[in-house]
């Protein structure tokens, strides 16, 4: 289920909120101007589906969010538990960073935690299918896929470059609790 965690940026030990309720969790993300929506994943997926069937099945919702968004570039990143390159890919998210655009997830499949580190505090969410998240350009932050990582989730773009990331060099990830699943 998904939950938000709410911690000091100089105390992982300290924590100050832990809610599941969706409401809560929308109010306290707007707060520092982060989208949080519950949708319906009401599509399930083949285990072999690509990102173009995925984007297929997702299709009237993609559509809707990109006129809406104005995004250019849309990519699915899926990741299940045998992925040759999941160590690799978990360490490069788990990397704290920004980036120059909005980051845009509607999560279809699974779980993954975003780490966002604003306002003096770290903002762990736990999002699973059926979450938006809308991450505004600028905030640091860090995702963790977990050591056994299954989710799938719609990524949007305003520019054709899809993600691109810029690492702080910040150890910030190091010092809070992991995504375990």
């Amino acid at each position: 289920m998904t939950q938000l965690t709410v911690y000091p940026d100089n105390d992982p030990s300290n924590l100050l909120i832990d809610t599941r309720d969706g409401d809560a969790i929308a109010t306290a993300l707007a707060d520092i101007n982060v989208d949080f929506e519950r949708w319906e994943a009401a599509i399930e997926l083949p285990a072999d589906a690509d990102q173009a069937s995925v984007l297929a099945a997702y299709e009237a919702d993609v559509a809707r969010l990109t006129a809406e968004g104005g995004y250019v570039s849309v990519d699915v990143v899926r990741v299940k538990p045998d992925h040759p390159d999941r160590v690799a890919m978990r360490q490069k998210f788990l990397s704290e960073h920004t980036h120059d655009e909005d980051e845009v997830r509607f999560f279809v499949e699974g779980a993954g935690a975003f780490y966002l580190h604003t306002h003096g505090k770290v903002f762990r969410v736990l999002c699973e299918r059926n979450d938006l998240l809308s991450v505004p350009a600028g905030i640091t932050h860090w995702f963790d896929t977990g050591p056994n990582p299954h989710f799938c989730a719609i990524r949007m773009f305003r520019t054709p470059d899809g993600w691109v990331g810029h690492f702080t060099g910040s150890d910030i990830a190091t010092r809070f609790p992991l995504y375990e699943n």
